[in-house]
């Protein structure tokens, strides 16, 4: 049965969820209540745009033969899996893949996917961890990525400050998140789309109790703005710092070097 433990309140919702006390327990309620309906979730209400998103992420991390690739807030490990199919996208083979979850029930769908064979499938792994507090020595890693998950997090600049530690040299960050179109008629849509239609069909589907779909579209509006998101990953440590838009803006992809 789906958890209740620390849902979301339309009071906590209606203030900034990013300013509560208790998100990171909450997300990690939330996540565990919607995780068996997450994937189908994503792909209904993006369209099918999530696997597109995904393989852009790769491309702009720029993966090369030997690179050991670390994908936190992993969730059920789709970008994870995506990165291990990184030749298939034409780009070099790493030598090993590490999901990062907050949530367990998360990791364990993660691992419970087919294995991705082939001669240039690199070994998958997973771990239970928190972004803010890796636990991986530093200089582990030639890219670390985050999909949808650097505005769960309780404090977004202690995470990036963690992907940063754990980078080598001329390593590199990629990070997709949600954004607001700025094109005025597409905002208007996507408002309408993710505050009214999103959050009752997919709390249907998911049979959630926890506030999850009134939560993931109250975070993205109350969340750092693009320029902002931008800001915090350079003041981090990162140079070279792109926000790439998608899908009219709906989602942001930034992207970054470590020196």
């Amino acid at each position: 049965m789906p958890t209740t433990t620390a849902g979301w309140t339309r009071e906590e919702l209606a203030a900034n969820p990013h300013e509560s006390g208790a998100k990171a327990e909450k997300v990690r309620a939330m996540f565990a209540s919607i995780a068996r309906s997450y994937d189908l979730n994503n792909t209904l209400h993006s369209f099918g745009r999530d696997a597109a998103w995904r393989r852009a992420a790769v491309r702009m991390a720029r993966v090369r033969d030997g690179d050991e690739v670390l994908d936190a807030a992993c969730g059920t490990g789709e970008l994870t899996r995506t990165f291990a199919r990184a030749p298939r996208l034409g780009l070099g083979r790493p030598a090993r893949v590490v999901g990062l979850d907050y949530t367990p029930e998360m990791l364990d769908l993660a691992r419970a996917k087919p294995a991705i064979h082939g001669p240039d499938a690199p070994p998958v792994s997973y771990v239970q961890g928190d972004a803010m507090a890796l636990p991986f020595g530093d200089g582990s890693f030639d890219v670390v990525s985050i999909a949808f998950g650097i505005r769960n997090v309780a404090e977004p600049a202690r995470a990036l400050a963690e992907f940063r530690r754990v980078l080598r040299p001329g390593g590199r960050l990629v990070i997709l998140e949600f954004s607001r179109p700025s094109f005025p008629p597409a905002a208007w849509v996507n408002d309408f789309y993710c505050g009214q239609v999103m959050p009752r069909t997919a709390t249907l589907i998911s049979r959630d109790r926890s506030g999850a779909y009134r939560y993931l579209p109250r975070s993205v509006n109350s969340f750092v703005s693009r320029d902002a998101m931008s800001r915090l990953i350079q003041g981090a440590g990162f140079q070279n710092v792109l926000a790439k838009a998608m899908t009219m803006g709906v989602c942001v992809c930034y992207a970054a070097d470590t020196r």
